[in-house]
């Protein structure tokens, strides 16, 4: 398939939109893949395509999150009980898309569309197919950016990871009329972009704002001078965790990040079959560019307390950077592992007309533990973290604690005539994100995903495969139930922008498309 706009989704949505003939099966197809989709799903099922085949595929796909944030009684961070956001609604999010070369778009989407390019060849009475396809195995797109003051800016004003494949040789071997092997090399571009707003809800930052109320006043202290300069940064400088502190912003690649698919087919009878692959996974190695823009109010704190008599001292003590800049870039690297997956399933035909298909799934997710990113230089605004235990300001540490789970797929067929085929697919997906490491930046609960299809083959041997899904999910993250969102402990500042506050929303995604199959 040759990408013209990615499917947006959510992270953890591994096959949720590679074929639409699948997604109308739950993804339940690895003992049967219906053509060119087998290149990913199982390379051994190339082997049922005869002759030279021609794939021609069509997506569209929307995701909306909705997310509330609620104050609950208590509330008190560092002295301060009133959060701007309380009561606030993130909604109305678009898509954003990843790509080759050009990087993240300005523009908007309110549906991202793809496009593809699949073929097989196959000469008669060989043994041996090959193919080649291009698809996307894993993407996020989200966009948030139309309401300067979406309350959800803070965990992501756009994120976007995104893995192309645009080249994958294939190769399938039929040992035996009912056992096939199947080989594919997938080439893949891995795409990240992250655009986001940070502010810091901790305790010791509160803290210090209510000594500048008290020691500053409205109109500063003439003694201020002489002390530690709390006073010296002026109204800008007064510290405040619910403000806006800065914006960070990552964009990187990796061009060409090969891994491979390995599948076994075997089909002892019409009606039942069996199938296996295995997608190994890579710790791919991206590099690109950062940016760090800081607001006044940590910049002018900083000036403040080293325009004192005691300030410096006490600035280098705490590690504080002498200065911040008000933007600072370079490069940065950073490894972001593309997870292994093996799936298992099977096909059984009870009757001639009815097909149903069952597949196990699992993803090895408990590889994003973390992710490092590695600057090229000492990031002055990262520096300010030395106060809750971040030595090395050269690197920023967001932790992930994914875990690995398996789920199931279920699909069913119906051939209502030689021509025509009825698809059912329910796919109940446990989330790889457990309730204690949600955020925002992957708001992604258990989700259920209900999908129905058609297919239709002209006399011509052209076969329209058409398939259309909805996928939802609900998710509750009370005040503290997520250290990567909202926990108050003193150390995690990094990074829980929603501090004490409760935190629920919903995901919903729909997606279709259409393959068009034939020779040629």
């Amino acid at each position: 398939m040759c990408l013209i706009h990615s499917a947006a989704r959510a992270s953890l949505t591994e096959n949720l939109a590679v074929s639409p003939a699948a997604m109308s099966m739950g993804n339940a197809v690895t003992a049967d893949p219906h053509g060119l989709e087998a290149v990913h799903f199982n390379p051994a099922g190339l082997s049922k395509l005869q002759g030279h085949t021609r794939a021609d595929t069509v997506f569209g796909a929307s995701i909306r999150m909705t997310t509330s944030f609620h104050q609950p009684d208590g509330f008190d961070v560092g002295g301060f009980k009133e959060d701007p956001l309380d009561g606030t609604v993130s909604a109305h999010n678009r898509q954003a898309i990843f790509l080759p070369i050009a990087g993240v778009p300005n523009w908007r989407m309110p549906i991202a569309v793809a496009a593809g390019l699949g073929l097989a060849f196959n000469q008669p009475g060989s043994p041996w197919t090959f193919a080649t396809s291009v698809y996307i195995p894993q993407a996020v797109g989200i966009d948030r950016t139309k309401n300067p003051d979406d309350p959800a800016r803070f965990d992501g004003r756009k994120v976007v990871i995104q893995r192309l494949v645009y080249a994958s040789p294939s190769v399938a071997y039929k040992v035996s009329d009912t056992f096939s092997v199947g080989l594919a090399i997938p080439i893949a571009h891995q795409g990240f972009a992250l655009d986001t707003d940070m502010r810091f809800p901790n305790k010791l930052i509160g803290i210090f704002g209510k000594l500048q109320e008290a020691w500053c006043g409205d109109n500063g202290n003439p003694l201020d001078a002489f002390a530690f300069g709390l006073c010296g940064g002026g109204k800008e400088g007064r510290l405040d965790p619910f403000k806006k502190a800065g914006n960070m912003r990552f964009e990187a690649t990796a061009p060409a990040d090969p891994t491979f698919n390995i599948g076994l087919l075997w089909e002892p009878q019409d009606w039942l079959g069996f199938g296996a692959v295995y997608q190994s996974g890579s710790r791919t190695v991206l590099t690109g560019r950062y940016n760090f823009e800081a607001e006044p109010m940590f910049r002018k704190f900083v000036e403040g307390m080293y325009s004192s008599l005691l300030g410096p001292i006490a600035a280098a003590t705490l590690g504080l950077p002498t200065s911040i800049p008000e933007n600072q870039s370079g490069n940065v690297t950073l490894v972001l592992p593309f997870p292994a997956h093996a799936q298992l399933g099977f096909k059984v035909k009870p009757i001639d007309r009815l097909q149903f298909n069952v597949d196990a799934n699992w993803t090895d997710w408990s590889q994003w533990d973390k992710l490092t990113f590695q600057f090229d230089k000492q990031v002055k605004l990262l520096q300010m973290a030395r106060l809750f235990g971040q030595a090395d300001s050269s690197k920023l540490v967001i932790p992930r604690g994914y875990k690995s789970n398996i789920h199931y797929g279920f699909g069913s067929e119906i051939t209502v005539t030689d021509k025509l085929k009825l698809r059912f697919g329910y796919e109940p997906r446990k989330s790889s994100i457990p309730t204690d490491k949600l955020d925002l930046i992957a708001p992604l609960p258990d989700m259920k995903v209900r999908s129905l299809g058609v297919s239709y083959t002209t006399s011509d041997g052209t076969r329209f495969d058409i398939g259309a899904s909805v996928a939802k999910g609900r998710y509750k993250v009370p005040a503290n139930a997520s250290c990567n969102l909202n926990c108050t402990d003193f150390f995690n500042v990094i990074y829980n922008p929603y501090a004490g506050l409760d935190v629920q929303g919903e995901t919903v995604l729909r997606y279709g498309g259409v393959t068009m199959t034939h020779p040629f």
